[in-house]
């Protein structure tokens, strides 16, 4: 019996499955080359829409993963073995990234960079992770006679600029901005200091629960590109349990031997230095820090680095009432790291009431301001405001309890109140003073 031929409605029904799939499979295949978290960010449901140029700004975290030493391991292996190498690191650590809300940017060689938009902690909560896996993928190289290797990681907080680059025949999707440099720098630290995770202090600012880390100051930082200086953090968490009990015991050791080092005070930072690595032997930081004890060199840049404040001109942001606080507010620390030196800590606790009563004021009015001009990252702004009151609670409680260390407490008062004043001046408000000229020039247009 001869099969009857099909109507011309199932061809066209069976025409219109088959462009369906092709149309599916293309654009799963597009996928793995352009993340469909990237073009949903963009406000593209359809990758052929996407056109050079298109972007939005929006709060990011990125985190930068990088292997350790991987150019001498490169050059014991083959081309292919490099190529296998890489493959089977790289597909245990995507898995991890995805599953804590986080997408992969680019691959950089053996470099990964992620984006996670929604949440600070989800990006340390994956380090973690990743960590925990690369122990796993470590034991199963060890078992096939291969050395383990390590990784470090970078993390940074702040306003990115998400599109697409390039030319008329390739493009690309990327993020660009301060941010993204930031988060590069942190991850090169992790080599100096043979730390794993390192944060800055913007992501420090922007956590939901910061008391679920255990995170210490490591170093202030000059970046490239960028005026003053940036705090960075070690998150210990996936250390052996003995050495992340032996630094959260002695970390106030640790931070007093860093501020006498950050103060130019390099034989008192190195008596400190070796009275906690007695303690914490283990420590790869504060070997770090007893070794540049002995260069006068790194002594001289650390000194230029951590000059008194003075009110500059770029610390401006065009609007009269909110940088005549700001300029009211450097002034009132400088006199409270002053004080300090002097030994006349009687004097500090009025000092730090009336800091908290005009940082209250002038933040409540930048508030305002932002509510008013629409800007769009009033609530990030606000966290870093929250944590200034922080910080300034723990000094309060540190000097109420009697601390006498009039170096420690100094370095303190610069690296939570003027250091952090200097780089929410130079970062988050000038963005806000960016937003809000651009604004006001847009409608004087219309």
């Amino acid at each position: 019996m001869t099969a009857r031929p099909g109507t011309p409605q199932d061809i066209s029904q069976d025409s219109s499955d088959a462009l369906r799939e092709r149309l599916y499979t293309t654009t799963k295949a597009y996928s793995r080359f352009v993340p469909h978290q990237f073009l949903n960010l963009l406000g593209i449901e359809d990758i052929r829409k996407v056109e050079l140029g298109q972007q939005v700004e929006r709060k990011m975290t990125v985190l930068f993963a990088d292997i350790r030493s991987f150019t001498a391991l490169s050059e014991t292996m083959s081309p292919q073995e490099n190529f296998n190498f890489l493959n089977s690191y790289l597909i245990q650590m995507e898995p991890v990234i995805a599953a804590h809300g986080g997408f992969i940017d680019k691959y950089i060689g053996d470099a990964i960079m992620a984006l996670f938009p929604e949440s600070p902690d989800q990006a340390l909560h994956c380090s973690q992770a990743m960590l925990q896996r690369l122990e796993e993928y470590n034991d199963g190289r060890q078992r096939a006679g291969y050395r383990p290797i390590r990784i470090g990681i970078g993390i940074n907080t702040g306003i990115v600029i998400l599109g697409t680059v390039g030319g008329a025949q390739r493009m690309d999707g990327t993020v660009i901005g301060d941010a993204v440099n930031l988060a590069a720098r942190m991850e090169r630290m992790t080599k100096e200091y043979r730390a794993s995770v390192l944060i800055s202090e913007y992501t420090l600012y922007s956590l939901d629960r910061p008391e679920l880390w255990s995170i210490r100051f490591l170093d202030r930082t000059r970046v490239r590109g960028k005026q003053g200086t940036q705090s960075v953090f070690e998150v210990f968490n996936c250390e052996p349990r003995a050495l992340r009990e032996a630094k959260l015991l002695h970390q106030k050791h640790f931070d007093q031997a860093l501020a006498y080092y950050h103060v130019d005070d390099i034989l008192g930072a190195r008596e400190q230095l070796l009275t906690y690595i007695a303690m914490v032997p283990d420590d790869t930081a504060a070997h770090v820090y007893l070794e540049r004890c002995e260069t006068s060199n790194d002594a001289l840049d650390n000194l230029q680095a951590e000059l008194p404040y003075v009110w500059r001109d770029e610390y401006t942001i065009g609007l009269g009432i909110v940088d005549e606080a700001h300029k009211s507010l450097l002034t009132d620390m400088n006199e409270l790291v002053s004080t300090i030196k002097d030994g006349a800590l009687s004097q500090a606790p009025p000092l730090l009431t009336r800091i908290q009563s005009a940082a209250s004021r002038d933040f409540m009015n930048e508030r305002q301001l932002m509510e008013e001009d629409g800007y769009p990252f009033v609530e990030l702004h606000t966290r870093q405001h929250e944590r200034f009151f922080e910080f300034l609670a723990d000094l309060q409680h540190e000097i109420e309890l009697g601390e006498k260390d009039r170096v420690y407490l100094a370095f303190r008062v610069k690296r939570l109140l003027t250091g952090w004043l200097v780089n929410h001046l130079l970062s988050a408000d000038r963005h806000y003073g960016n937003y809000r000229n651009n604004r006001r020039a847009k409608a004087a247009v219309i």
